[in-house]
């Protein structure tokens, strides 16, 4: 190898001190005739290929956040254990791609130094381990959670313009340590592979633009309207969820709608609960330790009464949000009861805005008695009927002849023999398309996309022409007056252009300076 060119020796033996476990100056190394073997240079693509993984990964784990406290919730209700896992997500992750890249870091400077690549042994074991790590991620999201692999497509939408930028220019600023290679290298046939690959992979990359497209690309005045919010079981980041204090803090995000979900009681009385069991929101375990493992529905209204909806808010902190609440509203949390449908229903009819529900269990015995007495409540209450809007598929027809100016919101698609016409469909983000958005978007068929939390994912769903998305971050994205960004095709046109060139002449330079 030749002698490292504008490095000092002090310099290459702190390179080589990190990397190769080994306190080497660099008139030693020379002395004893250490090189950059084939071998190392295999261990080198593998260090690569592992921080491109833990790169790819870290994409992954921001993306779920959006939907992590589904995890959470799944997660307690398997081990009755609560913890945000989004912390441990983004701690572990924060570790295994900052260690993979300062190894890539040190490898790209002796390389530069014209000092040998000898990953030490503790280096080579750890790197296996954390592809190891990072496949077994992977692989539980696409069997435990394989809808995330849509939510990833769809953020590729939102990032697609800005991912090709970064990379073209990660890419660019690798041909540097690449030419000093290839000029130091004897191997022919390795310098034609390596440089065969990059700029394979640099065309390919100029030419990607060509199949990214972004419902965002697109002119100020093509942008539909602002998507309505939906409270999802109120303003779960505020109060606890399916509470009163929950809908009245969703009225003060200017929401639309309150989404809950609607269960009814053993005596007949229906009330807002969203899980089967009362053990993740309410005290049921303090106040009744042996029917804690009970149906929501095996309580009587009584019972129910009795217990406390929102102290455990305060406890386990679901959100990072709970911190930073006021006293006032921490006392308020811990009053909090199972508020009933019609307490629901006049708070909704108080503050003019409609409200949508499932009701659970749907599998139940008696799941007709609960959609007579769910219907008996609403007619009582005097709210409008148009302000309610109805989920439930089982016994639709029935609805339809006892409340008929209820909306009727329908959790699937339009079918194409549809007897009566889809007005309204509810269905999670992940499952339709910025095409098919649009598309109902012109038959006049509203949307509500749920739950989206974060402002990338809004900014899709309001340049895709959603009506309306229901989200726990109704605080966030009331904020929003605009999408993150908006480009003109003609303006993306532009910066694709200007920065292919901008690459191309950086690399011809890293090669001809190198020389």
């Amino acid at each position: 190898m030749a002698d490292p060119p504008g490095c000092c020796s002090t310099c290459a033996t702190c390179l080589l001190c990190p990397y190769s476990c080994q306190w080497i100056t660099a008139k030693k190394e020379k002395r004893k005739g250490l090189r950059t073997t084939k071998y190392d240079c295999s261990w080198f693509f593998f260090l690569f290929c592992i921080f491109l993984f833990t790169l790819v990964w870290l994409y992954f784990a921001i993306i779920i956040l959006n939907d992590l406290h589904n995890f959470n919730e799944f997660i307690f209700r398997q081990r009755k254990l609560w913890l945000d896992w989004s912390l441990v997500l983004l701690i572990a992750t924060a570790v295994l791609i900052s260690y993979s890249s300062v190894l890539l870091v040190l490898a790209l400077c002796l390389q530069l130094c014209g000092q040998p690549l000898k990953l030490h042994w503790v280096h080579k074991i750890l790197l296996i381990l954390t592809a190891l790590v990072v496949a077994a991620a992977f692989t539980g999201l696409g069997m435990k959670w394989a809808e995330e692999w849509k939510s990833a497509r769809i953020s590729l939408q939102a990032t697609g313009p800005f991912l090709h930028i970064g990379t073209v220019g990660g890419m660019t600023l690798l041909a540097w340590p690449l030419a000093s290679f290839i000029y130091h290298t004897r191997s022919t046939g390795l310098k034609v592979f390596l440089l065969l690959m990059y700029c394979a992979a640099m065309i390919a990359l100029y030419l990607a633009p060509l199949g990214i497209t972004s419902p965002c690309i697109m002119e100020e005045k093509q942008l539909p309207p602002k998507p309505a919010l939906v409270g999802h079981r109120g303003a779960p980041m505020l109060a606890p969820e399916n509470t009163l204090m929950s809908l009245h803090k969703a009225v003060d995000c200017d929401v639309q709608v309150f989404e809950t979900d609607v269960m009814v009681s053993a005596d007949g009385v229906p009330f807002l609960m969203h899980d089967e069991e009362l053990t993740r929101t309410t005290n049921v375990q303090a106040v009744f330790p042996e029917r804690a493992a009970l149906n929501s529905t095996a309580f009587n209204w009584t019972d129910l009464q009795q217990l406390d909806a929102g102290s455990w808010f305060l406890e386990r902190r679901p959100f990072p949000t709970v911190q930073s609440l006021s006293p006032g509203d921490r006392k308020e949390a811990a009053k909090q009861k199972i508020p009933s449908l019609g307490q629901a229903l006049e708070a909704a009819k108080q503050s003019n805005i409609s409200i949508m529900f499932d009701l659970r269990p749907e599998n139940h015995s008696d799941y007709q008695n609960f959609v007579n007495v769910t219907l008996e409540v609403i007619l009582q209450s005097g709210i409008p009927l148009q302000q309610v809007l109805w989920l439930p598929d089982g016994f639709r027809e029935d609805v339809k002849q006892q409340a008929p100016g209820v909306q009727h919101v329908y959790g699937r698609k339009r079918l194409e023999d549809e007897k009566e016409p889809v007005l309204h469909v509810n269905l999670p983000y992940q499952d339709m398309s910025s095409e098919e958005i649009r598309q109902y978007r012109h038959d006049n068929i509203s949307v509500n996309l749920y739950v989206v939390n974060q402002p990338w994912l809004f900014s899709v769903m309001w340049c895709s022409g959603v009506s309306s998305v229901t989200t726990n971050a109704c605080q966030v994205l009331k904020e929003m007056k605009h999408p993150i960004w908006l480009l003109p095709s003609s303006t993306y046109l532009v910066i694709w252009i200007v920065v292919d060139c901008f690459s191309f002449l950086n690399i011809i330079w890293a090669f001809v300076l190198m020389k």
